[in-house]
């Protein structure tokens, strides 16, 4: 079987307006604004309104994609949604979406990799193109993080915010596109990072409510050394596979969770501050949304030029984690 050469061809983002500086959080709980940053990196994040969900964020970053890449909603066939925090358990926030943006020709499904959503998102898009199932996809990766947080523990309150990414995946010419993914997953590492309560396992309850089980837990510090290991490891799998070295990289597109952790990737690539994309100083860590606004921003900002060699990495609840490497 011949196989079509897939990238992305529109990229998009949206973030909500309300800002939660460190300042804010002072007020809130015990912290400081030079402990968050000296540890995260992080100096404000945003936070949907009551009013928004996820997609509603979705769909703004929908709309700047579909701009993007010269197209309109009737011309996508497959909408996937990697979000942790859907709108409802069902249907699924992509099928919302996809009536939000009236693209009734489309397949639509969530997929939940947490954190390498978008990634995971990402690799099963592009080949479905790959084989000539679809022609043009969607793939956000979408999260509001705000409301699965809990305020009063200063551990991971000060880690997460909302947003939204969008990038419509299409055929590109030969010798562009994505050249290789990495994806890998260890489910014994499920424990470390979670959101117990609501599912089958432990339906919501008064029980539920009152233990905090529908809020993140996190076991900070190993979670801390998973990731800096694993990104990259993660990154490094995916050049090989690409017949890419280190030395390609023209820019690094990683997950923003803690500039601590993007630091040490960069330090295993020996790729200088300026070859990578960060902003999780203005945004915090949005889960799935976190690759995608960044890329979105890299476009915007010039920082991606026609030829280029990106390495999109992240890693996430499941523990997952996922690695692309794409000619721009």
């Amino acid at each position: 079987m011949n196989l079509y050469p897939v990238g992305i061809i529109g990229t998009g983002k949206y973030v909500p307006e309300q800002i939660l500086s460190n300042h804010d959080l002072e007020q809130m709980v015990e912290t400081n604004d030079e402990w968050i940053v000296t540890r995260t990196g992080i100096r404000e994040r945003r936070i949907a309104s009551k009013e928004q969900a996820t997609s509603d964020l979705a769909y703004e970053a929908s709309l700047k994609a579909l701009k993007a890449a010269g197209l309109a909603p009737e011309d996508i066939e497959l909408i996937i949604v990697a979000t942790i925090t859907p709108d409802t358990f069902f249907p699924s926030t992509a099928c919302v979406l996809q009536e939000k943006l009236g693209a009734k020709k489309a397949a639509a499904f969530d997929l939940s990799a947490a954190c390498s959503g978008f990634i995971y998102s990402l690799a099963t898009a592009s080949n479905m193109i790959a084989t000539g199932m679809y022609q043009n996809a969607l793939v956000i990766g979408a999260d509001t993080l705000s409301r699965i947080t809990d305020y009063t523990d200063r551990n991971t309150c000060i880690l997460f915010g909302d947003g939204a990414g969008a990038a419509v995946l299409g055929r590109v010419p030969e010798g562009r596109g994505f050249q290789s993914f990495e994806l890998g997953a260890d489910g014994s590492g499920g424990p470390l990072l979670n959101l117990a309560g609501g599912g089958s396992r432990l339906p919501s309850s008064e029980e539920t409510v009152n233990s905090k089980a529908h809020y993140i837990y996190m076991a900070g510090n190993e979670v801390f050394k998973f990731a800096v290991r694993i990104m990259g490891s993660a990154a490094e799998q995916a050049l090989a596979k690409a017949g890419k070295t280190k030395e390609d990289i023209d820019l690094l597109v990683p997950h923003q969770a803690n500039i601590r952790i993007i630091q040490s990737a960069l330090n295993r690539l020996e790729l200088p501050d300026d070859k990578a994309m960060i902003n999780v100083d203005k945004y915090g860590n949005m889960s799935a949304a976190s690759i995608p606004v960044a890329l979105a921003e890299a476009v915007e900002q010039n920082k991606v030029n026609e030829g280029d060699c990106l390495v999109l990495v992240g890693f996430g609840g499941g523990l997952t984690w996922g690695a692309s490497v794409l000619i721009w």
